[in-house]
């Protein structure tokens, strides 16, 4: 007779799997037998790391030529999915049930795109996953770099977002980070080049994480994650590593909705004369008012406006 269990996916590589009974770490094979869908999902994989899932086994430990097989998701607590830059309808589930997620970006080399760092933080703001900012090599951007830094601060926590200055390579703040991912789950992202894996590894250099480089010729990093894997941290948490991310389209959000997942504008908008009020041609809008007055930032609202103008379009 086979037993029924519980484990949580801590990676995926196409067809095959690798479970874990957190906390505990102990590694072993499973598959999927037949075609799951999750109800109203259209994600290109249904079973994602970080899903808790229901599988079965024989008698014994699951192996490579006998392993567990997956026949069911439960419920997710939230999720991080992705549209494919070219803003088709196919969807992607990053991570599953994380308790943070850790969106790690540069000043430049390569250069922070704010429209692109908007996306990821309305797609956690959507899903109830709590994003924190980390700015890595913060060593070589505070002398040469301080006036687009102080504005960045400014911008991002000026809508209430918290950042941590880091370094990979003087272990400035990587304490601090690594205080932050304690006991928790934490899925770290960002475009390739930023530093992200090479940041893994000063958190705790004993987790296996490949380093790329930077391209010279076209100021990107070259992808070093293929596949989507957490690790265990030795200060106790775990992270969730993802490959580098190029495009990020918005899933299942109407155009007029969008600015309630930007925090100081939907703080703002109770002032608005009318409900609902998109923030663009309404008289009496006290989000337009905060703009002009900079108590929202021209960066954010701009973002906005082309979230909405692209949501209208590909509605």
């Amino acid at each position: 007779m086979q037993a029924e269990n519980i484990a949580t996916v801590v990676k995926h590589t196409g067809s095959h799997y690798l479970l874990s009974r957190l906390p505990e770490w102990d590694l072993f094979p499973a598959v999927l037998r037949g075609r799951i869908r999750l109800k109203g999902s259209g994600s290109t994989n249904p079973v994602a790391v970080g899903d808790r899932v229901v599988y079965e086994c024989g008698d014994g430990h699951p192996t490579l030529e006998n392993p567990a097989v997956i026949r069911s998701v439960a419920e997710r607590t939230n999720y991080v999915i992705r549209k494919s830059a070219n803003l088709s309808r196919q969807s992607h589930i990053i991570a599953a049930n994380v308790d943070q997620a850790m969106i790690v970006a540069t000043l430049d080399f390569p250069e922070v795109k704010l429209p692109f760092l908007d996306r990821i933080l309305v797609t956690c703001e959507i899903y109830s996953v709590h994003p924190v900012i980390v700015l890595n090599k913060i060593d070589l951007f505070r002398e040469t770099y301080g006036a687009q830094l102080d504005a960045f601060h400014r911008i991002y926590e000026g809508a209430g977002y918290g950042i941590i200055e880091v370094s990979a390579l003087t272990g400035e703040g990587v304490q601090e980070l690594r205080s932050a991912c304690k006991d928790r789950i934490s899925l770290f992202s960002g475009v390739s080049g930023v530093g992200k894996s090479s940041l893994i590894k000063a958190l705790d250099p004993s987790v296996d994480v490949k380093i790329g480089e930077i391209s010279e010729a076209h100021l990107q990093g070259r992808h070093t994650t293929t596949f989507y894997e957490m690790y265990p941290l030795s200060s106790g948490g775990f992270i969730i590593d993802t490959p580098g991310i190029r495009g990020f389209g918005l899933v299942d959000v109407e155009p007029e909705e969008i600015a309630l997942y930007f925090p100081e504008m939907l703080r703002a908008s109770e002032k608005c004369r009318f409900t609902p009020c998109t923030h663009t041609h309404e008289p009496g809008c006290a989000v337009k008012a905060a703009v002009e007055e900079g108590t929202i930032s021209y960066e954010r609202y701009s973002s906005y406006i082309g979230m909405l103008d692209e949501g209208k379009k590909y509605r």
